[in-house]
Order: structure tokens, then sequence, then C-alpha cells
């Protein structure tokens, strides 16, 4: 698919936004308004790629696989996705910290080396406030001086209420400024981060530098939830697309190429950053290798999927 010649001029219209440039060009982020924004106060949008759970496809969590996307693919964001009570058996975070920890940090340290963001995200449905805290703390310990780091504290709230995933970001987002006061912290909403209007009129007081996560799937998620979130937006509320892809949002069934084209748009239109799911190798849709592929990268088109040519178009594109 060709990237459409309006999506281009729209892209070029939006003044202020920075493109491919990492952390050399844009230092520390902040948010500014509904704005993610860089040390110069300028408009900046991030655009990248999500790896899959570390705790089924652990192979791709290595410096080498980052340092690709951001060659090749113009990545100038990762998302380290950290599976807490998901995975294959020995490889969930609660059945195996130290290694779950050395996978994140390989991504991390990676990014770091490459010059672009980094996403650490607690990837789990449920809340583990706890363990939530301790982990939060390492990595703030570890990476808080470095301007690259994004926190995402809960991937996907499912049957939690906003009050309840409010009072545990407001605990973990304590135990991340005990060490950061800068970096960008993201925050989820109930209904696997589809009820954006919910946190909207109830936002986490007195905590600077926070966004809130939507996360689309475009053969099931629509206009809808583009205009639900645009009402958050006219809030007040600061939006990150932590994850997104263009099939079923089970991450499988036929691609609808023509929504997620009107996301691509909106999300353009709008200066809103954008992750999509997911750099594994799974028999799915969403799963952007082919099976047997490399782990460090080096990917030619014919070890992509559909899903995997055009996110790599859609970056190579608007990544200038």
């Amino acid at each position: 698919m060709k990237i459409s010649k309006l999506l281009v001029a729209i892209a070029l219209l939006i003044s202020g936004y920075g493109f491919a440039q990492g952390v050399k060009d844009h230092g520390q982020l902040h948010v500014n308004g509904t704005r993610l924004v860089d040390e110069h106060d300028t408009n900046v949008m991030l655009r990248g790629v999500s790896l899959g759970w570390h705790s089924f496809w652990p192979r791709f969590y290595n410096d080498q696989a980052v340092k690709w996307l951001q060659e090749d693919w113009h990545a100038n964001v990762v998302r380290a996705a950290m599976g807490i009570e998901v995975g294959s058996k020995g490889l969930t975070y609660k059945e195996n910290p130290a290694d779950a920890k050395a996978k994140i940090k390989a991504v991390v340290d990676g990014a770091i080396a490459a010059g672009i963001y980094v996403i650490i995200d607690w990837h789990s449905h449920n809340i583990n406030l706890e363990e939530a805290k301790i982990f939060f703390t390492e990595m703030s310990q570890a990476y808080g001086n470095q301007p690259n780091i994004i926190y995402e504290v809960f991937n996907e709230p499912d049957q939690e209420t906003w009050p309840q995933v409010k009072a545990y970001a407001e605990e973990v987002i304590k135990v991340i400024r005990a060490n950061d006061p800068d970096n960008i912290i993201l925050v989820g909403c109930p209904h696997w981060d589809q009820d954006i209007n919910l946190p909207a009129a109830d936002p986490i007081q007195n905590a600077d530098n926070l966004m809130y996560t939507v996360h689309f799937y475009a053969a099931t998620h629509k206009q809808e939830l583009r205009d639900r979130t645009d009402e958050a937006l006219k809030a007040g509320l600061p939006i990150f697309i932590s994850e997104c892809a263009g099939m079923e949002a089970t991450g499988d069934g036929p691609l609808n190429i023509q929504e997620w084209q009107k996301w691509i748009d909106w999300m353009e239109n709008r200066g809103i950053s954008w992750i999509t799911w997911s750099l594994s190798d799974k028999d799915e849709t969403c799963s952007m290798l082919k099976k047997g592929t490399s782990s460090t990268g080096g990917w030619k088109p014919a070890d992509l999927k559909k899903s995997g040519k055009l996110t790599r178009e859609y970056l190579r594109s608007l990544n200038k």
C-alpha cells in the first residue's frame, strides 16, 4: 500500500512537529496542555513499534533488533512489553523477575544506544500494586536520569473501575517520581484502554507529565472511539496511543486498511504519538514477522507479514 498524498501533505502542513529525530534532537520530553513537547517546547510526535510480550517472544529483546527498527524502519520509539502473569512457563515477571528485568533492560539500553525513546510497559490486565511499585522503583533508579525513558504503568485495565485504576496509578507514580521527576508517565483506562472519557472527567491531580493511553485495532474500533478521544482532548486530557494496529481487537482477522488509514490521518492531524503492535512471529495477523526470521533485525521484505510491511512503510514515510 502506498501512503496517500493527502496524508503526506497533512504531515508536512503540521508545523512544529518533530519527526524522525530522536533524543539528540528533542531531549527531555514533557507535556504542555494536551501536547507532547520537547526540551525546546516544540511539539513532537513519536511513532514506533511495540515488541510482543517478552514472556512469549524473548528472543527479540536485544539491542540489535532495536537498532534495526531505528535504522531501517525509522522508528523513533520502541515499547518493551513485559508480561507480568501471562506467558510461556517460567518466563513471566511473577515467575522469573530477574530474567524479565534483564530482557527489558536489554531493550532500554539498546534504545539509549540508538538515540531513541523507549516505553517501559507493565504489560498486564490486572492490578499488581506491590509488584509494580518494586519494579518501577528499580527502573526509575536505574534510568531516571535518561531522557529516553517513558513509563507505562498499566497496559490495559479490563474489568477494573477508573477509581481503582486511578488509585493504583497514583501509588506507582509516587515511587517513580521519587527517583525521576521529569520523564513521561502513561496511564491506562478501563475496558482495554477504550473508556478514555472516564479519566477525562476525573484526571489524576498534582502530577506533572502524565499522558493517558488509548488503544485501537482498526477493524474493531472505529469512529466512535475517535469521537470519544476527541472529547477527551477537548476536556484537556493528553493522549498517547501506546498500542494500535489494523486488524481486529483479537490481534487476528483481516486488516481493515481503509479504517487504519483513517486512524493514521486522525493521529497525524492531531499530533498524537502512536505505537504499532507487535514485533513477534506468532501465527496471527498482528505479529509482524514470519516464522523463523532473525532475532536481531536485518529483516528483508520477504520476512515481513502484511502488517509489518505496512507499519514499516508508514514509519519510513512519516518519520523523516
